[in-house]
Protein backbone atom coordinates (compact mmCIF):
# COMPACT_ATOMS: atom_id res chain seq x y z
CA UNK A 1 0.00 0.00 0.00
CA UNK A 2 1.59 3.47 -1.00
CA UNK A 3 2.22 6.08 1.56
CA UNK A 4 1.32 9.79 0.34
CA UNK A 5 2.83 12.45 1.21
CA UNK A 6 1.50 15.88 2.04
CA UNK A 7 2.87 17.04 -1.55
CA UNK A 8 1.36 14.56 -2.87
CA UNK A 9 -2.39 15.38 -1.55
CA UNK A 10 -1.49 19.23 -3.14
CA UNK A 11 -0.61 17.53 -6.29
CA UNK A 12 -3.55 16.20 -6.36
CA UNK A 13 -5.87 19.05 -5.65
CA UNK A 14 -4.38 20.55 -8.56
CA UNK A 15 -5.64 17.38 -10.77
CA UNK A 16 -8.39 18.30 -9.29
CA UNK A 17 -9.21 21.24 -10.58
CA UNK A 18 -7.02 21.18 -14.01
CA UNK A 19 -9.29 22.48 -16.68
CA UNK A 20 -9.89 19.56 -19.11
CA UNK A 21 -8.96 16.21 -16.85
CA UNK A 22 -10.05 17.03 -13.39
CA UNK A 23 -13.24 16.55 -11.96
CA UNK A 24 -16.03 18.48 -13.25
CA UNK A 25 -17.61 18.91 -9.41
CA UNK A 26 -13.74 20.11 -7.82
CA UNK A 27 -13.24 22.46 -11.39
CA UNK A 28 -16.68 24.36 -10.28
CA UNK A 29 -16.06 25.40 -6.79
CA UNK A 30 -15.49 28.40 -5.08
CA UNK A 31 -14.42 29.54 -1.47
CA UNK A 32 -18.34 30.39 -0.86
CA UNK A 33 -19.50 26.41 -2.48
CA UNK A 34 -17.35 24.74 -0.03
CA UNK A 35 -17.36 26.59 3.17
CA UNK A 36 -20.67 24.62 4.33
CA UNK A 37 -18.52 21.58 3.99
CA UNK A 38 -15.40 22.82 6.05
CA UNK A 39 -18.13 23.92 9.29
CA UNK A 40 -19.57 20.16 8.22
CA UNK A 41 -16.23 18.53 8.33
CA UNK A 42 -15.18 20.40 11.78
CA UNK A 43 -18.41 19.20 13.51
CA UNK A 44 -17.43 15.43 12.41
CA UNK A 45 -14.21 16.25 13.77
CA UNK A 46 -15.92 17.01 16.98
CA UNK A 47 -17.76 13.81 17.08
CA UNK A 48 -15.59 11.33 16.30
CA UNK A 49 -13.18 13.21 19.25
CA UNK A 50 -16.77 12.92 21.80
CA UNK A 51 -17.26 9.44 20.64
CA UNK A 52 -14.00 8.58 21.51
CA UNK A 53 -13.24 6.75 18.14
CA UNK A 54 -9.48 7.34 17.09
CA UNK A 55 -9.98 5.38 13.60
CA UNK A 56 -12.86 8.35 12.71
CA UNK A 57 -10.95 10.83 14.16
CA UNK A 58 -8.01 10.57 12.01
CA UNK A 59 -10.14 9.79 8.87
CA UNK A 60 -12.25 13.34 9.70
CA UNK A 61 -8.96 15.12 10.44
CA UNK A 62 -7.66 13.85 7.03
CA UNK A 63 -11.09 15.52 5.71
CA UNK A 64 -10.70 18.56 7.42
CA UNK A 65 -7.17 18.85 6.09
CA UNK A 66 -9.02 18.94 2.29
CA UNK A 67 -10.88 21.87 3.13
CA UNK A 68 -7.59 23.60 3.75
CA UNK A 69 -6.18 22.08 0.74
CA UNK A 70 -8.92 23.17 -1.11
CA UNK A 71 -9.06 26.50 -0.07
CA UNK A 72 -5.10 26.97 -0.95
CA UNK A 73 -5.09 25.99 -4.21
CA UNK A 74 -7.89 28.76 -5.05
CA UNK A 75 -5.70 30.95 -3.68
CA UNK A 76 -2.86 29.52 -5.16
CA UNK A 77 -4.75 29.84 -8.82
CA UNK A 78 -6.08 33.94 -8.31
CA UNK A 79 -2.37 34.23 -6.90
CA UNK A 80 -4.28 35.61 -3.45
CA UNK A 81 -2.06 32.56 -1.23
CA UNK A 82 -1.24 29.08 -1.18
CA UNK A 83 -0.43 26.62 1.00
CA UNK A 84 3.63 27.65 2.18
CA UNK A 85 2.28 30.96 2.72
CA UNK A 86 -0.55 29.87 4.93
CA UNK A 87 1.68 28.01 7.06
CA UNK A 88 4.61 30.43 7.05
CA UNK A 89 2.15 33.15 8.36
CA UNK A 90 0.84 30.28 10.89
CA UNK A 91 4.43 29.92 12.07
CA UNK A 92 4.95 33.20 12.27
CA UNK A 93 2.09 34.08 14.13
CA UNK A 94 2.63 31.09 16.90
CA UNK A 95 5.96 32.59 17.55
CA UNK A 96 4.59 35.90 17.89
CA UNK A 97 1.92 34.73 20.39
CA UNK A 98 4.40 32.00 22.13
CA UNK A 99 7.40 35.09 23.38
CA UNK A 100 7.21 32.81 26.41
CA UNK A 101 8.33 29.64 24.20
CA UNK A 102 10.66 31.43 21.89
CA UNK A 103 11.99 34.20 23.30
CA UNK A 104 14.23 35.88 20.42
CA UNK A 105 11.31 35.38 17.97
CA UNK A 106 12.87 32.72 16.54
CA UNK A 107 12.06 29.35 15.89
CA UNK A 108 15.74 28.14 16.66
CA UNK A 109 15.47 29.81 20.22
CA UNK A 110 14.20 28.90 23.71
CA UNK A 111 14.21 30.16 27.04
CA UNK A 112 17.21 29.31 29.48
CA UNK A 113 16.79 25.88 31.09
CA UNK A 114 18.42 27.00 34.26
CA UNK A 115 15.34 29.48 35.36
CA UNK A 116 14.16 29.44 38.74
CA UNK A 117 10.78 27.80 39.93
CA UNK A 118 10.22 31.69 40.47
CA UNK A 119 11.08 32.86 37.03
CA UNK A 120 9.00 30.15 35.58
CA UNK A 121 5.45 31.31 37.55
CA UNK A 122 6.27 34.62 36.56
CA UNK A 123 6.46 33.88 32.99
CA UNK A 124 3.43 31.35 33.44
CA UNK A 125 1.66 34.29 35.23
CA UNK A 126 1.76 36.78 32.36
CA UNK A 127 0.78 34.08 29.39
CA UNK A 128 -2.56 35.28 29.43
CA UNK A 129 -2.04 39.16 29.60
CA UNK A 130 0.65 38.79 26.84
CA UNK A 131 -1.37 37.27 24.91
CA UNK A 132 -4.39 39.06 24.91
CA UNK A 133 -1.88 42.14 23.70
CA UNK A 134 -0.19 40.54 21.09
CA UNK A 135 -3.87 39.76 19.78
CA UNK A 136 -4.93 43.10 20.30
CA UNK A 137 -1.79 45.00 18.74
CA UNK A 138 -2.25 42.43 15.44
CA UNK A 139 -6.00 43.69 15.26
CA UNK A 140 -4.69 47.23 15.26
CA UNK A 141 -2.52 47.04 12.76
CA UNK A 142 -5.40 45.14 10.65
CA UNK A 143 -6.98 48.98 10.84
CA UNK A 144 -9.89 47.77 13.33
CA UNK A 145 -11.03 50.28 15.59
CA UNK A 146 -12.99 47.82 18.60
CA UNK A 147 -12.24 45.02 19.79
CA UNK A 148 -14.99 43.09 18.43
CA UNK A 149 -14.27 43.54 15.11
CA UNK A 150 -13.38 40.40 14.21
CA UNK A 151 -15.09 38.53 15.97
CA UNK A 152 -17.00 36.86 12.77
CA UNK A 153 -19.94 37.26 11.85
CA UNK A 154 -20.28 33.69 10.22
CA UNK A 155 -20.19 32.37 13.31
CA UNK A 156 -22.60 29.79 15.16
CA UNK A 157 -25.22 32.69 17.26
CA UNK A 158 -23.91 30.74 20.33
CA UNK A 159 -20.05 30.49 19.70
CA UNK A 160 -20.35 34.33 18.36
CA UNK A 161 -21.78 34.77 21.58
CA UNK A 162 -19.54 33.63 23.71
CA UNK A 163 -16.33 35.24 21.89
CA UNK A 164 -18.21 38.64 21.95
CA UNK A 165 -18.64 38.13 25.51
CA UNK A 166 -14.85 36.93 26.24
CA UNK A 167 -13.55 39.87 24.11
CA UNK A 168 -15.53 42.46 26.20
CA UNK A 169 -14.24 40.44 29.66
CA UNK A 170 -10.50 40.78 28.63
CA UNK A 171 -11.02 44.95 28.89
CA UNK A 172 -12.78 44.56 32.10
CA UNK A 173 -16.46 44.81 31.26
CA UNK A 174 -18.26 41.77 33.31
CA UNK A 175 -19.51 40.76 36.18
CA UNK A 176 -17.12 40.24 38.86
CA UNK A 177 -19.10 37.04 40.49
CA UNK A 178 -21.40 34.83 38.61
CA UNK A 179 -24.01 35.85 41.12
CA UNK A 180 -24.45 39.02 38.95
CA UNK A 181 -25.29 36.51 36.49
CA UNK A 182 -27.71 34.46 37.91
CA UNK A 183 -29.81 37.69 38.93
CA UNK A 184 -29.59 38.82 35.52
CA UNK A 185 -31.15 35.64 34.19
CA UNK A 186 -33.65 35.54 36.53
CA UNK A 187 -34.82 39.83 35.32
CA UNK A 188 -34.18 38.54 31.64
CA UNK A 189 -37.11 35.52 32.57
CA UNK A 190 -39.18 37.65 34.32
CA UNK A 191 -38.88 40.27 30.92
CA UNK A 192 -39.45 37.07 28.52
CA UNK A 193 -42.57 36.22 30.77
CA UNK A 194 -44.04 39.85 29.87
CA UNK A 195 -43.31 39.37 26.71
CA UNK A 196 -44.91 36.36 25.91
CA UNK A 197 -48.38 37.87 27.70
CA UNK A 198 -48.48 40.60 25.23
CA UNK A 199 -47.75 38.12 22.45
CA UNK A 200 -45.77 40.10 20.26
CA UNK A 201 -43.68 37.66 18.32
CA UNK A 202 -40.45 40.53 17.84
CA UNK A 203 -40.61 41.67 21.78
CA UNK A 204 -40.65 37.67 22.33
CA UNK A 205 -37.75 37.23 19.92
CA UNK A 206 -35.86 39.73 21.71
CA UNK A 207 -36.08 38.72 25.12
CA UNK A 208 -35.74 34.83 24.42
CA UNK A 209 -32.33 36.28 22.74
CA UNK A 210 -31.55 37.56 26.11
CA UNK A 211 -32.33 34.50 28.20
CA UNK A 212 -29.70 32.89 25.87
CA UNK A 213 -27.15 35.19 25.99
CA UNK A 214 -27.36 35.42 29.25
CA UNK A 215 -27.38 31.52 29.58
CA UNK A 216 -23.85 31.67 27.63
CA UNK A 217 -22.83 34.38 30.06
CA UNK A 218 -22.99 32.14 33.13
CA UNK A 219 -21.45 28.81 31.65
CA UNK A 220 -18.62 31.29 30.51
CA UNK A 221 -18.32 32.40 34.41
CA UNK A 222 -18.54 28.86 35.62
CA UNK A 223 -15.78 28.01 32.90
CA UNK A 224 -18.05 25.44 30.85
CA UNK A 225 -17.93 25.07 27.12
CA UNK A 226 -22.14 25.70 26.67
CA UNK A 227 -21.74 24.22 22.87
CA UNK A 228 -20.54 21.24 25.38
CA UNK A 229 -22.83 21.55 27.62
CA UNK A 230 -25.64 21.87 25.27
CA UNK A 231 -23.97 18.38 23.46
CA UNK A 232 -23.93 16.31 26.50
CA UNK A 233 -27.94 17.74 26.82
CA UNK A 234 -28.87 16.70 23.65
CA UNK A 235 -27.11 13.00 23.88
CA UNK A 236 -29.07 12.91 27.36
CA UNK A 237 -32.19 13.82 26.01
CA UNK A 238 -31.76 11.34 23.09
CA UNK A 239 -31.20 8.23 25.15
CA UNK A 240 -34.07 9.03 27.34
CA UNK A 241 -36.34 9.50 24.88
CA UNK A 242 -35.02 6.59 23.30
CA UNK A 243 -35.78 4.65 26.12
CA UNK A 244 -39.16 5.54 26.76
CA UNK A 245 -39.78 4.72 22.79
CA UNK A 246 -38.82 1.37 24.09
CA UNK A 247 -40.92 0.93 26.92
CA UNK A 248 -44.04 2.58 24.46
CA UNK A 249 -43.01 -0.91 22.48
CA UNK A 250 -43.34 -2.88 25.11
CA UNK A 251 -46.79 -1.70 26.39
CA UNK A 252 -47.73 -1.19 22.60
CA UNK A 253 -49.03 2.17 23.46
CA UNK A 254 -48.72 5.69 21.85
CA UNK A 255 -47.74 8.96 22.36
CA UNK A 256 -50.71 10.31 21.41
CA UNK A 257 -52.91 8.33 23.53
CA UNK A 258 -50.62 8.98 26.50
CA UNK A 259 -51.97 11.54 29.04
CA UNK A 260 -49.53 13.94 30.63
CA UNK A 261 -49.06 12.26 33.97
CA UNK A 262 -48.32 9.09 32.15
CA UNK A 263 -45.71 10.53 29.81
CA UNK A 264 -43.51 12.13 33.05
CA UNK A 265 -43.76 8.65 34.89
CA UNK A 266 -42.51 7.28 31.63
CA UNK A 267 -39.93 9.41 31.48
CA UNK A 268 -38.86 9.56 35.11
CA UNK A 269 -38.61 5.63 34.76
CA UNK A 270 -36.33 6.47 31.53
CA UNK A 271 -34.10 8.59 34.04
CA UNK A 272 -33.83 6.25 36.64
CA UNK A 273 -33.09 2.83 34.25
CA UNK A 274 -30.32 5.27 32.41
CA UNK A 275 -28.91 5.91 36.07
CA UNK A 276 -28.44 1.98 36.42
CA UNK A 277 -26.79 1.81 33.55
Amino acid sequence: MSVYTLDDLLYLMTRLREPVYGCPWDQVQTYKTIAPSTLEEAYEVVDAIEQGDAKQLSEELGDLLFQVIFYSELGREEQAFDFPSIVSALTAKLIRRHPHVFPEGTLESRISPSISDQERSEIEAEIKSSWEAIKQKEREQKGYTSILDDVPLAFPAMARAFKLQKRASSVGFDWKHSEGVYTKLSEEIAELKEAQQQSNKDYIEDELGDVLFTVINLSRHLKVNPESALRRANHKFEQRFRSMEQQLDQSQDEFSQMSENELQACWNKAKEDLTKC
